[in-house]
């Protein structure tokens, strides 16, 4: 046994079970999705551990770290975060990354460049530095920093502001303290708030153990490791960076079952827990830009501001939300292996017409067709969740290889 490994694997998941109730039936499913959706209007996330040596600290079992995660409850730090996401899309010359952020900007307003739930979705493909601050629940901010220019979000009591420095654009919605919290916290994007969503889908099908130590923004921290035991899933291992004295999440790595680099890499380059200036949330909108106001007034005061983001109602978790607008949505099989099963009642992929055809042909190209018992369709792969169009139009999706969507249809039948 490695040092710091614990096995006692059973007794946390039940451990998580209780902390972290799944509230969903499509829950699992929701994790490996929510965690390639690293997109929100929130702080925190990502490189690798540095390489100055693995600190020395005293046993801990898997179960007393989750503890540690779920007691953990740090109101005020400041520092300098990285994200890297490589979904392994294929290369469209560039299309790829717009289809990306297209997926998740579907159905949303004004589109104004300084949107939160339109910029951030950017955070979805590549490698971004960004600065970050928190002073409670009440003041947040994040700054993603480009090229010859930088977008801050920042949630300073009722407001929250996004301002575009390339654009010269600024959005703005008023909103209260506890509807503001939730909007945050829609897309899970901090390292804490990954962890948690993954921590859902821990129970007997799951193995944590704690895999010794490393430092990360010059932190001592614990590694807990989560991967699923049974073969089929994508996912190869969630390994999770705990700062040893806070218990905070500091870095959140996702890997594939496939091997090479990781799918989330998401984690602090540098961090200080001390109260940052008031200064840091005070924000006025320049002179010339464009101001953009988004949703308030009374359903503002309630919580119940519509979230123009990726997921949903403001406060709506991702899990909650694939039951929601989809009809006929399902889930086949238990644990990492889930597949959620959505009936378009259309015909599968295009075809027929010269252009519906040109179309289907193109998108053909992208997959790789199959057949079963169900039928025949087409499987659409990126490194992490895979998805099957049958040509009768069911669409089988999940964090799982080919042949365990194949399996998940054959069992539809």
């Amino acid at each position: 046994m490695a040092p710091y490994e614990s096995d006692d694997s059973t007794t946390a998941a039940a451990e998580v079970d209780d902390r972290y109730p799944r509230r969903h039936k499509a829950a699992r499913y929701a994790v490996p999705v929510a965690v390639v959706g690293v997109a929100a209007a929130t702080i925190g996330l990502v490189p690798a551990l540095a390489d100055s040596g693995d600190p020395d600290l005293p046993k801990i079992s898997a179960q007393k770290l989750i503890e540690k995660i779920a007691a953990s409850d740090v109101q005020q730090l400041s520092g300098t975060v990285k994200i890297s996401t490589d979904l392994g899309l294929p290369d469209l010359g560039g299309l790829e990354s717009s289809l990306a952020s297209g997926a998740m900007e579907s159905g949303k307003g004004d589109g104004s460049s300084a949107d939160p739930s339109a910029k951030l979705t950017e955070l979805a493909t590549g490698t971004h530095t960004m600065r970050v601050a928190a002073d409670g629940p009440d003041r947040q901010k994040l700054s993603l920093l480009e090229s010859g220019s930088e977008y801050s979000v920042i949630h300073n009591g009722k407001d929250v502001w996004g301002y575009d420095s390339k654009s010269n654009e600024v959005y703005h919605a008023t909103t209260s303290g506890k509807a503001a919290a939730d909007k945050e916290r829609d897309v899970p994007a901090t390292p804490k708030d990954l962890t948690e969503e993954a921590l859902k889908a821990v129970d007997d099908t799951t193995s944590v153990t704690v895999d010794g130590t490393a430092q990360v923004a010059g932190r001592d921290a614990y590694r807990l490791v989560i991967k699923p035991k049974d073969s089929g899933s994508t996912v190869g291992q969630i390994t999770v960076a705990v700062d040893s004295k806070t218990g905070l999440p500091l870095k959140f790595t996702l890997t594939p079952s496939s091997g090479g680099a990781a799918v989330v890499d998401a984690g602090f380059t540098q961090v200080a827990f001390a109260e940052p200036a008031a200064s840091t949330f005070a924000f006025t909108p320049p002179k010339g830009a464009k101001v953009t106001e988004g949703e308030k007034g009374p359903k503002a005061e309630k919580g119940e501001i519509p979230e123009k983001g990726a997921h949903g109602p403001a406060g709506a978790r991702p899990e909650e939300d694939l039951g929601k607008g989809l009809d006929g949505l399902k889930v086949i099989g238990q644990g990492w292996n889930s597949v959620a099963v959505l009936d378009t009642g259309g015909q599968g992929m295009p075809s027929g017409s010269a252009a519906g055809g040109d179309l289907g042909g193109f998108l053909g190209s992208l997959g790789d067709k199959v057949t079963g018992k169900f039928g025949s369709g087409t499987v659409f792969s990126t490194r992490l969740v895979n998805a099957l169009m049958t040509d009768d139009g069911k669409v089988y999706v999940g964090a799982v290889d080919k042949a365990a969507l194949v399996k998940a249809a054959d069992a539809g039948r």
